[in-house]
Formats: structure tokens, sequence, C-alpha cells
């Protein structure tokens, strides 16, 4: 009896504090709404100058939402139409890249999609539109441009278009209107599906959006058919999407019941078991699933759960490391907020969550995470996995790496530049098979003359060394040594545009194959040259 007296003073104070703690929490979020209003009020009575509220608003509330992680955000109306972009791959308008290199120029048709709308209307790389439904372009940022350009499905916009060369009833240089008629445009997430020789399937996928896992189905099919004896699943670079479509495609080559993911909620509380729910595919054929440091999200749940049930082996570098999952929760005045709710975790029991996901390296990927912070699980046949960020391959194979100055070229738009004047001065190229970039003198005299950081790596921190030691009072007593490593980096634009011409020549020949073939060319020839996967495919051996 005095053990029970004992126990319920005990109890009691128990339960008195969880209603404090709670009325704690409500206290701290009442104070500050409170506070925020009252600063409000206060700045729009006493501000010298007008008060931007929205803009404050907006900012404050993104500060407020970085602090959690970098996925929770809220995303205004009139910001609907680019996120159903991000999340579904798709919007109303012509299929076309388009280019802006000035913007008191013209908008030049880059890179139409095949079968667009625009490739309808017979618009190609180079064609340059001059007005949009009457309005000219001159003036119009990309953006802007973009934005008239797209609109509803089955709507009508009429381009005024400098054309690139003859036509039936014109010649290259006149300016003709051509009425196109929007459609819904969906960027495919399966890019490419082809036979890399007699016996190796390659499917690249790009995202994770509704109906990936079908064209997955789809595509594996074909290439049975075509006698695939071992499979290649190419997640690099794919940032993710629908849990569910990861799902799908698991469920294509593992038995029916199999779990292959596990969201847990606030608390470690599990919400949900995601299992397969069909009769596999395939079961028994070599699958090899390439990933990278963009390999993110989704494409992590699809290569953990092939990896903890011995399923496939991963090839490649370790991924992103991005295990939270959102949801979008409806918001005041149309608004959205896509709310972290969730993280999720592998067969095994990984939570493939970067430890710390607000420091990365500078590519994105995940630091070094000592085994001491990790944890190890084990797969379905007992291998060794560990958590602590992304997926570890089971087989390491690094990507290729290229030059400071391949880098340049790209961002500068200089390759895109040049590729659009090799599309005016060719009519044609020879068949894809065929067809080798072979002008590389002309390439190296139109970019020596173009303006843009050309300086190699080491140079760049030679530069940033040399900066440092100034700035410490250094710099004065190493003047000559100084001066003779800078001049030992320098190296002459054109000498270094020459030296690097293996590097750079795919690239060209890549973009100047998606101008005449679209885009399932440029993947062909990116295929090509690509070290990491020939690389992989030496190693390439069944897990079951």
């Amino acid at each position: 009896m005095k053990k029970i007296f004992r126990i319920i003073p005990a109890l009691s104070a128990v339960l008195l504090a969880l209603p404090a703690m709670g009325q704690s929490k409500d206290f701290t979020l009442g104070q500050w709404t409170e506070i925020r209003n009252a600063i409000l009020k206060e700045l729009s009575r006493s501000y010298v100058d007008s008060l931007p509220v929205g803009r404050i608003e907006r900012a404050a509330m993104d500060a407020m939402l970085d602090e959690l992680d970098p996925y929770t955000v809220y995303i205004p109306e009139e910001e609907q139409e680019d996120f159903q972009m991000m999340i579904n791959n798709t919007y109303g308008g012509i299929g076309a890249i388009i280019y802006k290199p000035d913007q008191g120029g013209n908008v030049i048709i880059n890179e139409p999609y095949a079968g667009s709308p625009a490739v309808k209307a017979g618009l190609v790389s180079g064609d340059e539109i001059v007005a949009i439904d009457g309005v000219s372009t001159h003036g119009l940022t990309t953006a802007q441009a973009s934005d008239r350009m797209k609109g509803k499905p089955g709507t009508t916009v009429v381009f005024l278009v400098k054309k690139i060369r003859d036509g039936e009833t014109w010649k290259a240089g006149d300016e003709v209107e051509v009425p196109v008629r929007r459609e819904r445009i969906h960027l495919p997430d399966v890019e490419y599906v082809g036979m890399l020789d007699k016996e190796t399937g390659y499917i690249m996928q790009s995202k994770f959006t509704d109906g990936v896992g079908a064209a997955i189905r789809e595509g594996f099919l074909k290439l049975k058919s075509q006698g695939m004896k071992r499979f290649v699943l190419d997640l690099r670079g794919n940032g993710g999407g629908l849990l569910g479509e990861a799902v799908n495609i698991v469920s294509l080559f593992v038995p029916k019941g199999s779990v292959v993911v596990t969201s847990k909620g606030k608390g470690g509380v599990v919400q949900a078991v995601y299992k397969t729910t069909s009769e596999p595919l395939d079961t028994e054929i070599p699958i090899m699933v390439l990933v990278d440091s963009g390999s993110a999200s989704a494409s992590e749940i699809v290569s953990g759960a092939l990896q903890d049930l011995d399923r496939a082996e991963i090839v490649g570098t370790r991924t992103y490391g991005k295990g939270l999952v959102q949801s979008i929760r409806p918001m005041p005045y149309d608004g959205q907020l896509k709310v972290t709710t969730a993280k999720y975790y592998t067969p095994s029991g990984r939570c493939v969550q970067a430890i710390d996901y607000s420091h990365r390296n500078d590519d994105g990927s995940v630091g070094h995470i000592p085994d001491s912070l990790t944890h190890e699980f084990k797969t379905l046949k007992g291998r060794t996995v560990r958590d602590g960020g992304g997926i570890t391959p089971d087989r390491e194979v690094p990507s290729k790496s290229y030059s400071r100055l391949v880098y340049s070229l790209v961002l500068n738009g200089i390759i895109e530049q040049y590729t659009l004047r090799y599309v005016r001065a060719h009519e044609s190229i020879p068949a894809l098979d065929g067809f080798r970039f072979t002008e590389y003198d002309d390439f190296v005299e139109f970019a020596k003359d173009k303006e843009f950081d050309y300086r190699s790596g080491g140079k760049t921190l030679f530069d940033q060394m040399k900066k440092v030691l100034a700035e410490d009072g250094l710099a004065e007593g190493l003047s000559s040594e100084l001066d003779a490593l800078g001049k030992a980096l320098d190296i002459d634009k054109e000498q270094f545009l020459r030296m690097k011409k293996d590097e750079i020549v795919p690239f060209i020949e890549e973009e100047i194959a998606v101008r005449y073939y679209f885009q399932e060319a440029g993947i062909k020839v990116r295929l090509r040259y690509d070290t990491q996967l020939k690389e992989a495919l030496k190693g390439f051996t069944a897990i079951i």
C-alpha cells in the first residue's frame, strides 16, 4: 500500500507536466505570432517609406522555412505552373528549347523536341522568332519570351519567323508567319531504350513522374524481345520524383509482397509500408543500376531496395542522400506548402538521408562520413550495407572528370553558339552512326575570339593563393617566385583549346546531333564516350 501511495504523486507530477509542455509550445507559437503582427503594424504606421508588405512577408516566410530543411517550401498561386512542371514534367507549349543571346535581339529555336508542335509547324534549329502574337521579341528576356510561347493546350500562338533555310514559298532570311497549335508537352522520363551490345539492354531514366513505371516495363519488354541477357538501368543525375513510381519500378523485378520502402513520421512512428502488389516481370535477369551524386530521392529508393533485396548490383559513386518525404498541403489564397512529413527507410532498415543535409561537397554529394557515425544493416542474403548518407555502390566506378575549360565553354554558351552557327552552315549531316565532328580547327577559330574564363584549374588556384598572400603581406617577398610560377601556369587560349580537343569534341558532337536528329541522338553520341559506363560493364556480374 505504501508503495502505491509513493507512485501516485509521481504519476500526478507527470500528468500535470504533460499539458504544461503542450501549453508551453502553444504559448511560444502565440507569442511569436503576436510579436510578428505587432512589428508589421508598427512598420505600417511608422516606417518612413511605403511598406513592401508582400515582398518582406515572402522573404520572412522563405527564411523561416529555410531553417527547417531544403525541401519544405511555400508555393504561391503564381508559381503553380512551374511547380507542376517540376512534379509532372509537363507544360502547355510548343515543345522547343529557345536561346536568346542578346536581349535586344531575336529568340532562336535552339532545340525542338521530336514530334512536337514546333516540328509539326516546320520550325527547325536556327530559326529566329522575331515576334510572338504580334509582340516583338526585342527587349524580352528569355523567361518573358518563354512565358508568351507557353499556354493552354489547344490554343494557337503565331510567330513571325526569320527562316534559316529555303522553303517552298520563301528564301533563307525571309520573315514568314508561322501559326503553332500548343499541346500538352510531356518531357519523357525514359530518355533512351536500346541495346549496348548483343546481350546488354540499357534504359536511361531521368525522372520519376507519373507513368514512368509503365514506361520502364514497356522498355524492358522491348529489350527482352531484342535478345537482352543482362540489363542496365541508368539513374545517374536522376533527382527523383514520385515515391509510388519508384515502388512500381522495383515491383517489376522482385517477388510480389516484397517491402520496398517504409516511411516514418514524427517521433519515428511508421506512417506506411510500401510493398510490391503485382507479380514481377522478371526475377532472374542480371541487373546493374548506375548511380552518382546526382541520384536522389526516388532513385535512392529504387537502388537501395534492389541492393537490399540482392536483386541488382549498384555501380558508380555514392548517391545524393535525400531520405525525406514531402507532402503537399493546401494554403490560403490557392497557395501550397510542400512540407517534409517523414523519412524513408530501405528494406534493410537504412535511412539514406545524409546525416547533415546542410553541408555538402561542391557538387552536392555527401561528404566523408566516418563509420563511427553510421550503422550496419544486412541485405536479404546477409551482405553488410551502411546508412549515414546516400546509397554506397557495391562497386565504385568514378565518373569521368573534366577540365575547368570544358565547364567554362559549356556554361558560357560557347559550344551552344558554335552549334547554331554550324547548323546554319550545314543543311544536313551524315546518318548518326557515321557522323563524327571533324571541323575542330573551325571551332578553335570561333572560340578563341570569344570572351570566357579559360584559366586552368591550377591557374585559378594560383590566382586565389596570390591574392591571399597579398592580403597577408607575404606576396612582396615572394614576387620573383610568384612571377615565375604565374608565367609557367599561363596558357594561351588557343593552345589550351587544342590541348583539350579530346574532351571538347564529344560535347560539340552531341549538340550537333541533337539539332538534326533530336534528343535520342544526343544520348547515343554521349554513350560513345561514356567511360564510366564502359568500365562498369567490364565487371558486370549477377548479384542473385
